[in-house]
């Protein structure tokens, strides 16, 4: 029961970081370029899918 729920909230964790990737997506072009600045949203796009990805196998 646990598992399912842990699972669950793991994916819509994942959802999330990857509308938030898309939606920041601009803002870390601009930071980029114009700043010199890397946004580490695809890090943290990837952290989420290796998390649910080690939870399905479990």
């Amino acid at each position: 029961m646990f598992d399912r729920i842990r699972t669950a909230a793991l994916f819509g964790l994942h959802q999330a970081t990857v509308a938030a990737g898309i939606a920041l997506f601009p803002v870390a072009v601009f930071a980029r370029r114009r700043l010199g600045v890397n946004v580490p949203v695809g890090r943290l796009v990837e952290t989420s899918t290796e998390a649910i990805e080690t939870a399905a196998e479990e």
